[in-house]
């Protein structure tokens, strides 16, 4: 009698632990493993990361033999042709919650439907699935601080056992070749299951207790760098939730594990608010255009702004695929609140360059800086550059280490280089002092008009 057959269509899950619906497929099937090079997120993402996403692949490939078949084109039309081409009975996946993936998964189930198959969606990237935190009412939340109180109450199921696998793919089922590896990266993220447990570990053992103290401070390793593993599905956030004690840098770490759950939720509740404004009132900010406002955001982009923390952690973002958060914070207010041009410019860029490029937690991380998102940051929340970088990097060595033409200066002197030469280091392109003033005048009048 032969056995049925499932294809395991990876996708925002790359790995083989702890995976609820590769341990469903393979409780009583030959597991067929496949990947679909989609060509609409090879026009979307940039280098870095398709880059990460190649070498996560390749990865994921050696850790089931040499298995994993690559499919390319789109998969509404090649997931239900390859179902027919292996005679699977049907094609498990984790949920996907975003706009495209959504769209996408309804497609391809009706595609496979009408040859009498199934697309049996099982787990989801996130540790509590978009769209089940709820008021008590039914209705959802809004405000950060409630909702990870809820979903904190909600709960989450424990990490899965691993069940034995028996893989049926590559080299016996054509494969069409691994995604193009675009560049490369000077980062040292690892995009490996097995390199990513054994970095968490060592977070765990050495940084996670002072994480509260050291998470703001760009200089330091202070921070878990799990959030490219997060977003690829190299780990299941439940398997760090499950090592995280009741104390405060534990508790500091869970709350930023439940932003990214919170950004799923509204993103998937409010799709559009991944490239419009989710507070339609921010509509009528006005914004700089024309040949200046370009010319400073390629400034922006060049780490050239004269800003150091700003030009610091642009060219961090440029030479590694990742940013700081906190830094992350600064770049963005600097485009949005100093240099006055839309925050969808600023969103687009990271989702370039970033390997940890997310489209929930990127496009809502950017509304709270611009004050049109949930949990918006008011009007006169301004980050002032340099005293966020003589806060947080007070000894200047972040900057060094990305800005080494300042490598030489004192650390009172670093933080704001104003008597260096034009060729040795940019002239600020603004003020920020008097751009301050202009973005509260902006951000008051669209206040005012709204009401």
């Amino acid at each position: 009698m032969l056995m049925a057959r499932i294809i395991m269509w990876f996708r925002r899950d790359l790995r083989l632990t702890d995976h609820g619906a590769l341990s469903a497929a393979a409780a009583y099937a030959e597991v067929v493993p496949l990947f679909v090079v989609d060509p609409l997120f090879t026009r979307r993402a940039g280098g870095p990361r398709r880059t990460f996403m190649a070498d996560a692949l390749a990865a994921l490939g050696r850790d089931m033999g040499e298995r994993l078949v690559y499919r390319h084109g789109d998969p509404v039309d090649v997931v239900p042709q390859f179902a027919a081409e292996v005679g699977a009975d049907a094609v498990y996946v984790s949920r996907d919650f975003g706009p495209y993936g959504h769209r996408r998964d309804a497609a391809v189930a009706a595609r496979l439907g009408v040859d009498g198959r199934a697309l049996r969606g099982i787990g989801t990237p996130y540790a509590v699935e978009p769209g089940r935190v709820t008021k008590s009412d039914g209705s959802p939340y809004a405000v950060f601080t409630p909702f990870l109180k809820a979903w904190l109450a909600s709960g989450w199921t424990r990490p899965l056992d691993s069940e034995e696998v028996r893989w049926v793919g590559a080299p016996d089922i054509r494969s069409d070749g691994p995604p193009q590896r675009p560049t490369d990266l000077s980062d040292v993220t690892p995009s490996s299951e097995r390199d990513t447990l054994a970095a968490w570990d060592q977070f765990v053992a050495t940084r996670l207790d002072f994480y509260d103290s050291a998470r703001d401070q760009p200089a330091l390793d202070g921070t878990s760098r799990m959030s490219a593993a997060l977003r690829w599905g190299i780990v299941h956030p439940r398997s760090l939730l499950a090592e995280l004690q009741p104390l405060r840098a534990h508790d500091v770490f869970r709350s930023e594990l439940g932003w990214r759950e919170f950004y799923a939720d509204v993103l998937f509740r409010h799709p559009t608010s991944a490239w419009q404004n989710l507070q339609p009132k921010l509509d009528l900010m006005p914004v700089d255009s024309g040949p200046l406002a370009r010319d400073r955001f390629i400034a922006w982009q060049s780490g050239r702004t004269g800003y150091p923390i700003v030009d610091a952690g642009m060219r961090q973002l440029s030479a590694t695929g990742w940013m700081h958060n906190r830094v992350r914070m600064i770049v963005a207010s600097f485009l949005v609140k100093d240099l006055h041009l839309p925050w969808q410019w600023g969103a687009r860029h990271f989702l370039q360059h970033l390997i940890d490029g997310d489209l929930a937690s990127n496009s809502h991380g950017w509304q709270w800086v611009a004050g049109s998102g949930t949990d918006a940051s008011p009007y006169f929340r301004i980050f002032n550059p340099t005293s966020q970088s003589e806060r947080f990097d007070a000894a200047g060595d972040y900057i060094r280490r990305w800005v080494p033409e300042l490598a030489s200066l004192d650390s009172r002197t670093i933080h704001q280089p104003s008597q260096l030469r034009p060729d040795a280091y940019p002239a600020p392109i603004v003020n920020h002092a008097a751009e301050r003033l202009e973005a509260l005048r902006r951000y008051k009048a669209v206040t005012a008009a709204a009401r």
